[in-house]
């Protein structure tokens, strides 16, 4: 909305100093027209916002304009500032409010919390995209217009028409009655009903999204935390899941987890001699056998399934029949 843009503007100067044009365009995501004309309004209104000319010249506010939040104190400025670098907002669609949010936040503080808290909250990192070892942890990367518009039929109380790719299965159209939103690990879930039985999405695998006119049917409130936790002992104990026990390189963890539905268990293992880092014994919930497969096999031999049988069997199969395709000879 262009109040929202404008307020950000009026902002962005406060807290930068002089910008020009073009930097307050991409640091607002539209065209240098767009910011001339914003400038042109905050002048109509009243905000004193000026041009500086030449080389190092832009657009600057004449100093004292601001507007104080008091009753904040400095831990609970900062509070707020360390909650803004989470990125669970990400997974929500949410991160560009988010940082919107933080700038206003900063603004309004009283001047003698402002810089101190700015400052300390520098000094401190949540949730790095990186761990020791300078392996990317990724967290789910949602569109936007995905995200807003799963989030508006969350909020709206009506159904959602989602185009989902289950995990080794052709995507497809479904209409579920949206009942919340949940972030793990970065990672976001849809939690829904769908005639009537519950289903849990994952956000990154909703490749299109439309809400519906029709008022969802789902109880009018509801506790998630609870709901989370039922789902996840229905996740690791129901229907047609298969559990596996894996070994698997360290350094590929990650990308295991990341596919299996859940963790049962884990413990590190002694490294063999040449292994640099180390393998791990994991037992992992998987949706049904085909998945169980078809995640260990793109593993390849960073992964080993230890039991049950007939998976160490049918990754046997796979890989006998790759090998007889490439060792035959071509004509």
């Amino acid at each position: 909305m262009r109040a929202d843009r404008l307020v950000s503007l009026v902002l962005l100067l406060r807290q930068r100093g002089r910008l020009s044009a073009p930097a307050l365009a991409g640091e607002l995501e539209v065209s240098t027209r767009t910011v001339l004309r914003d400038i042109e309004a905050l002048s109509a209104a009243g905000v004193p916002v000026h041009a500086e000319r030449g080389r190092y010249g832009g657009f600057a506010l004449l100093p004292g304009f601001r507007a104080e939040l008091t009753g904040l104190n400095h831990d609970e400025a900062l509070a707020l500032l360390v909650a803004g670098s989470r990125r669970g907002a990400q997974a929500f669609g949410l991160g560009s409010a988010l940082a919107s949010a933080m700038l206003k936040v900063v603004d309004a503080l009283p001047e003698s919390h402002r810089d101190t808290a700015a400052g300390v909250a520098e000094r401190l990192l949540i949730d790095p995209e990186t761990d020791l070892l300078a392996r990317r942890l990724d967290g789910d990367d949602v569109p936007d217009p995905i995200a807003g518009e799963v989030r508006r039929a969350v909020f709206a109380g009506r159904k959602l028409r989602i185009r989902y790719a289950a995990v080794g299965r052709t995507p497809r159209w479904r209409t579920v009655d949206p009942i919340g939103l949940v972030t793990v690990r970065e990672q976001g879930y849809l939690l829904a009903s769908r005639s009537g039985e519950d289903r849990t999405y994952r956000l990154s695998r909703i490749l299109a999204a439309e809400e519906l006119a029709e008022p969802a049917e789902r109880p009018d409130r509801v506790d998630l935390e609870r709901a989370w936790q039922e789902r996840g002992t229905r996740f690791r104990t129901g229907g047609d899941q298969v559990t596996a026990l894996v070994r698997v390189a360290s350094a590929r963890r990650e990308e295991l987890v990341g596919t299996a539905l859940a963790v049962l268990s884990e413990e590190a293992e002694e490294a063999e001699e040449g292994d640099v880092d180390g393998r791990l014994r994991l037992e992992v919930a998987f949706q049904d056998a085909r998945h169980a497969e078809w995640a260990l096999w793109k593993l390849a031999a960073d992964a080993e399934a230890l039991s049950p049988q007939w998976l160490r069997t049918a990754l046997r199969d796979r890989a006998t029949g790759l090998a007889a395709r490439y060792g035959a000879s071509t004509g």
